[in-house]
């Protein structure tokens, strides 16, 4: 028998239970003895019994034995790693025997997986035309707003040149509007060679613009209650309303009248039930001609009140207004004109009528029955400002009344019964003329 199977044959549970040759294989064999290995030499042993005694081996003993050992343990191991491998093959076989038998649910899954896909792609490709339908809006949207800001500065530059040159602007403001604009030419050349240079500079003439509107505001404010509209040097101011104030007009020629045409500009503080603009009257008819304001209606009556034509929501309190009313007897076809605008037309009042002569024209007021001044009523007096009073002896052509409603010289024109600066107006009680 071979030496060395006979000595691992019986001395195997020493080795699995010790440390033959000083090697460690992971864990501790160790006890409470001890084991060395020398060239030559016997194993020393101590007090203590060892269950297996120890035997002399050769170099080449030991080495049959560490390595039959090793094969032993490396056969342990595959033996292992191959059970695990079964273990997961087993799994995995199973898992693919439960998706084979769910194929419906894996195609449901697919074909849900493929929908979802195609609704993204249609919703993003909808918000890409949406967004581009967007750019297009906004670059057109500024190619509008550039146009604009060229014309706005462009109108204002004219109009503030003008503004400028006018008496009614200081020379402080004159300048900040010329400095606003001074460099107009230089923005309208940049418009032509760069766009984004243009919109900048438009830019900084909006914030001057805004600067001058600001000072423009403060200096209208400052000058609003010197305003007259139409170029009029001069106006009646009726402070309160009060039956001791109005004027008395004196006709340049008689008012046995056929027809007429009336025009005024007045800005009206507060119009009640019945406020008078113009009146004119008799001892027989105390109210035979009147143009009157009821609340934000204008009123033409002649004749007495009974024949009248009536325009509403055409006055505005605080605010000046042109206002017209002609009437002619041939078929007694009345109507009445705000700033330049036919705004009422009846025909049948006080058809065939003649002014009667010899009575007496009020401006804000209207002649009491008894003809005495200390019986006036104050409830039908006028408060506001009043000018450019004219009155022809025939109808005026809707030409001319746009004419004289605009705001721009108008009071250069005087009628022939009633000139503006030319017949005698004079005033009341605290009536008085003021520029």
């Amino acid at each position: 028998m071979y030496v060395p199977g006979a000595v691992l044959a019986l001395c195997l549970p020493c080795f699995l239970s010790g440390n033959v040759f000083g090697y460690e294989y992971g864990e501790d064999y160790s006890d409470s003895y001890y084991n060395e290995i020398s060239n030559g030499e016997r194993l020393q042993t101590e007090a203590t019994q060892i269950p297996c005694p120890p035997q002399d081996f050769s170099r080449w003993d030991k080495l049959f034995i560490m390595l039959e050992d090793s094969q032993m343990k490396q056969d342990m191991l595959l033996q292992q790693n191959e059970d695990m491998v079964k273990v997961e093959m087993d799994s995995v076989q199973k898992e693919l025997h439960k998706l084979n038998n769910n194929k419906v649910c894996v195609q449901a899954s697919e074909n849900t997986c493929k929908c979802i896909s195609e609704q993204m792609n249609r919703n993003l490709n909808q918000a890409m035309e949406q967004l581009r339908e967007a750019a297009d809006t906004y670059q057109a949207q500024n190619n509008e707003t550039l146009q604009q800001l060229i014309q706005f500065s462009r109108n204002q530059a004219t109009r503030l040149t003008k503004l400028e040159s006018s008496s009614l602007l200081g020379a402080g403001l004159g300048q900040v509007a010329m400095k606003s604009f001074s460099t107009y030419p230089k923005e309208q050349e940049a418009s032509n060679a760069d766009g984004g240079k243009l919109e900048r500079a438009l830019m900084a003439t909006v914030a001057d613009l805004q600067r001058v509107h600001a000072q423009l505001a403060l200096f209208q404010r400052a000058t609003a209650h010197r305003f007259l509209p139409s170029g009029c040097e001069m106006a009646l101011l009726f402070p309160m309303r009060s039956k001791h104030i109005f004027a008395e007009v004196t006709p340049s020629m008689s008012m046995s009248l056929q027809s007429f045409t009336i025009c005024l500009w007045a800005k009206v503080t507060q119009s009640l039930n019945k406020t008078v603009l113009f009146s004119y009257g008799t001892k027989k008819n105390p109210q035979e001609l009147q143009l009157l304001l009821a609340r934000h209606s204008l009123l033409l009556t002649v004749g007495g009140e009974t024949h009248l034509v009536e325009a509403h929501s055409v006055v505005t309190d605080g605010q000046w207004g042109h206002f017209c009313a002609a009437w002619s007897s041939e078929q007694g076809l009345a109507s009445l004109w705000v700033n330049g605008e036919s705004i009422a037309r009846v025909p049948g009042v006080a058809e065939g009528h003649v002014l009667p002569s010899n009575g007496f024209i009020l401006l804000g007021q209207e002649r009491s029955r008894s003809g005495i001044y200390r019986d006036l009523d104050s409830l039908v007096a006028f408060t506001g400002k009043m000018t450019g009073v004219n009155m022809w002896d025939h109808v005026l052509d809707a030409g001319r009344i746009k004419e004289y409603a605009n705001q721009d010289g108008s009071c250069d024109s005087r009628g022939n019964v009633i000139g503006w600066g030319v017949s005698e107006i004079i005033p009341h009680g605290g009536a008085q003329y003021i520029n």
